[in-house]
């Protein structure tokens, strides 16, 4: 596969965002409508007050999400999760996708506290990441400021609301847009690349 057709992706989001999961279910089935584009996709911090409409337990439904907000008794601060999905970048293959999706259906499917250690080292165990090796780390204040920072930069780059899909680094879609859009952009950018115009666009 040519460079060119290689995209990258990076999904500004936040655990607790129920949008957010949304998002994510359509950005996987924007992904395997475009066979023919390798998209790379990288997850990056942002913290948000959870907030959905009673209609948005109706669109979770759509893509297959068992919303069960009664289950949900603890509204946790998400650093530790983003800390956890941080790193579960460096395990290589999908081990991030896999880690983030298993902390949506925790929290939002199960109502589990994805603030608690415990549960972040199972899921981390169940998606491939070295449990013992998250378990030390959570335990320490490593990589709490550089999720920090991440937040801080995306608040910058004018980001303030999630999900937010940046693709190629300066495309950014904004919202839990529908799998059509999500895919039309994706191949847009995509086709733009193959042209060269991605490199002429810069600055």
């Amino acid at each position: 596969m040519s460079a060119s057709k290689e995209i990258t992706v990076d999904v500004v989001s936040d655990a607790v965002c129920p949008w957010c999961f949304v998002g994510q279910k359509r950005l996987d089935k924007a992904v395997a409508s475009l066979p023919d584009i390798d998209v790379s996709i990288s997850w990056r911090p942002f913290q948000l007050d959870p907030t959905i409409p009673p209609e948005g337990k109706e669109t979770g439904r759509a893509e297959g999400i068992a919303f069960d907000f009664d289950a949900i008794k603890v509204s946790p601060n998400t650093l530790d999760a983003h800390r956890l999905i941080r790193w579960a970048a460096g395990s290589g293959g999908d081990v991030q996708g896999r880690v983030a999706r298993r902390l949506f259906k925790l929290y939002f499917e199960e109502g589990k506290n994805i603030g608690d250690h415990e549960v972040l080292i199972e899921a981390a165990g169940e998606s491939g990441m070295d449990a013992a090796v998250a378990r030390a780390l959570l335990a320490t204040d490593a990589d709490k400021a550089e999720v920090r920072t991440e937040i801080e930069t995306a608040g910058r780059m004018g980001i303030t609301g999630v999900p937010c899909f940046l693709i190629e680094g300066r495309y950014a879609v904004m919202g839990a847009q529908d799998t059509a859009a999500l895919a039309e952009a994706i191949r847009k950018v995509s086709e733009a690349k193959e042209r060269g115009e991605l490199e002429n666009a810069a600055g």
